[in-house]
């Protein structure tokens, strides 16, 4: 197999850029790599912006999701050129679910993201607890910059359902963060586990690709082997 290109999709409430560190350690390692600007307003945008990307790529991809961005790759790795998925800290959902169920009934005890009321039909975060809720282990000048950027999460991407999930059919890795305030690490495990998932664990909140993008690249690396390999 030839060697896969590694496609990026970032989850809620940020964009793109935050994957500049694991997309130069790629880089580094000789992988093509492409990021994905989802507008995040619904599931079906979204879906469509990555296919948007898959047509312009030769060859197997590596689809890699944060968060919300594991709904996408779920939905978005049916496409035949996709031959892996790795979900970093990550929703992996069945047929059926989304986002919405997913988080409908948290754990007791489980910390509860700070996301206010949606205003015309998307959401935020408060931005006073931002920093501890998404991003604990980032320089608070970082997370406060990633706070005010904040992208608008569309209600409607929160209740997008998966139709067929890609787990199913192709192989997946999982990183969980330890420290994640916004997934509590035992549903990331427990999603992970229904997946058949290739599990590593590291100390890190839901920022995890921003704080420790070599462990990051590392996952994703070892994906990407796997297939050469096989």
């Amino acid at each position: 197999m030839n060697t896969p290109t590694i496609l990026l999709i970032h989850g809620g409430f940020v964009d793109g850029s935050g994957w500049q560190a694991v997309h130069d350690h790629l880089r580094r390692d000789g992988y093509n790599v492409a990021v994905v600007q989802n507008p995040t307003a619904t599931l079906e945008g979204d879906v469509a912006a990555v296919n948007h990307v898959l047509e312009e790529i030769d060859g197997p991809v590596v689809l890699v999701g944060h968060s919300y961005g594991g709904v996408v790759v779920t939905e978005a790795g049916t496409h035949p050129q996709v031959s892996a998925l790795v979900y970093i800290t990550a929703f992996a959902p069945d047929a059926g679910e989304s986002v919405q169920t997913l988080i409908a009934d948290p754990p007791p005890g489980a910390p509860v993201p700070p996301i206010l009321p949606p205003r015309n039909g998307f959401l935020a975060l408060d931005k006073a607890k931002f920093h501890d809720s998404f991003a604990g282990d980032l320089k608070p000048e970082q997370a406060e910059f990633m706070a005010n950027s904040q992208v608008p999460w569309g209600v409607e991407a929160l209740s997008g359902t998966v139709t067929t999930p890609a787990w199913r059919s192709k192989p997946s890795w999982y990183l969980v963060a330890t420290d994640d305030r916004m997934i509590p690490p035992p549903a990331q495990r427990a999603m992970a586990e229904r997946a058949g998932a290739t599990v590593s664990e590291v100390a890190g909140s839901h920022s995890v690709y921003v704080s420790q993008p070599q462990v990051v690249a590392d996952l994703i690396h070892t994906a990407a082997q796997s297939l050469s390999q096989g």
